[in-house]
Parts: C-alpha cells; sequence; structure tokens
C-alpha cells in the first residue's frame, strides 16, 4: 500500500472514531442524572462490536421530521424508540434554525428513560440543493438496567469523501489484513464506524428493573 494510502486509510478510522465517540452520548445522555452508588460500580469493559439493544424487538417507533418536536410526555415513555430527520439542516432556508429550537425537546425526552434507541438522518448543507458538508445515518442506544450502550454511524461522508473505520479496513485489507481483521469488528462498509460499551452502574433503573 503506497504511504499517502495508508495515511488516508487510518486518517479515516481516526476521524469515525471521533465522530462515534462524540455519538455516543445522544440526546442528553450525558445530562441525565443517572444516580450510583460506588458499591455497585464495577470496572468497565473494552468496546465491542455493535449489536442491536435487547429491547429493539419490542419497540414502538415514534417517528419526526424535519424540525419537529416531540410531546413532553414522550419523556415517560419506557422503552423509548425514536426516529428524527436532521436532513435540512441548512443555512440559506432556516432548516438549521428550525433544527436547533427542536433539539431541546428531543434531549430532555431522553432524559428519564433506562431503555432508549434513538435513529436519525443527518444532512448538514450551507444552502439548498448542496453538496453536504457532512451526511450520515445514526443509530444510538443505552439499557442502563443492562449497563450497555450502542453506536452505529453508516454513510458518514465529509465534503462527500466518506469516512469511517470500514473505510480503513477496506484500504488496509490487501497488505496489512491482521489489522484489517481487527478492526473490521467495527466498521466493514464504506463509511461504517460502530461499537457498544458499557455504562455505569444507575441505581433507580436498576431498581425499576
Amino acid at each position: 500500500m503506497s504511504r499517502p494510502r495508508l495515511r488516508t486509510a487510518l486518517l479515516a478510522a481516526v476521524l469515525a472514531t471521533g465522530a462515534v465517540a462524540s455519538a455516543a452520548t445522544p440526546a442528553g445522555a450525558a445530562g441525565a442524572p443517572a444516580a450510583t452508588t460506588p458499591s455497585a460500580a464495577t470496572p468497565l469493559s473494552a468496546p465491542g462490536p455493535f449489536t442491536e439493544p435487547d429491547f429493539a424487538a419490542t419497540c414502538a417507533w415514534h417517528r419526526y421530521g424535519e424540525g419537529e418536536q416531540p410531546p413532553w410526555w414522550l419523556m415517560f415513555t419506557d422503552p423509548l424508540c425514536v426516529e428524527y430527520s436532521k436532513r435540512d439542516i441548512t443555512v440559506d432556508n432556516g432548516g438549521a434554525l428550525r433544527f436547533l429550537l427542536a433539539e431541546p425537546a428531543r434531549i430532555a425526552a431522553s432524559l428519564l428513560t433506562c431503555h432508549y434507541y434513538q435513529q436519525d438522518h443527518w444532512s448538514v448543507q450551507p444552502s439548498t440543493g448542496a453538496a453536504p458538508w457532512v451526511a450520515w445515518d445514526g443509530q444510538y442506544w443505552w439499557d442502563r438496567t443492562g449497563r450497555r450502550a450502542g453506536v452505529r454511524l453508516t454513510g458518514f461522508r465529509v465534503d462527500g469523501v466518506p469516512v469511517g473505520i470500514g473505510d480503513a479496513v477496506i484500504a488496509l485489507r490487501p497488505h496489512h489484513p491482521a489489522l484489517a481483521d481487527a478492526l473490521a469488528a467495527y466498521g466493514t462498509a464504506s463509511g461504517e464506524s460502530g461499537f457498544t460499551t458499557a455504562l455505569p452502574s444507575d441505581l433507580r433503573c436498576a431498581l425499576a428493573g
């Protein structure tokens, strides 16, 4: 593999990992007041491949369009499974402003639930019809009772260029198959990155079951 191509592959992996990490706390997970106890805390395990949450099969999906806010009572739903369209984050037509106005209610909806699964579809562009600066489809979930969370981004593109752990895998595969195999657990397709990880103990959700 040429040095420029190898550098591109490794950069893709780094950028994708950063993007996944930043998405690992969707819609207010970090802001939720998790009750924890030191005696219940255990060392967190290393991240693993992305998987669907155990409660996914029982999800009743609530779907919302561009700039649409969920109702206040949704925060009391558990499990809560939502899908948001965020493809019109556009500067010149007010789409970006509508997105920003809708986000507080979307974040608030996620704060109380112990079982949360969000899917969304992003596209950020300067003007209507322009090529997106960045775009992706996301899946984010947590199970505070089971102390697990997962994140997966697909079709992640920056200025039309696919960026993901999967791109590093594709570039490395011909000449560094062992490294490609190690990375493949976290993405195989172009623009794909994902993982699951452990969460700290949450006493409130543990008691709720």
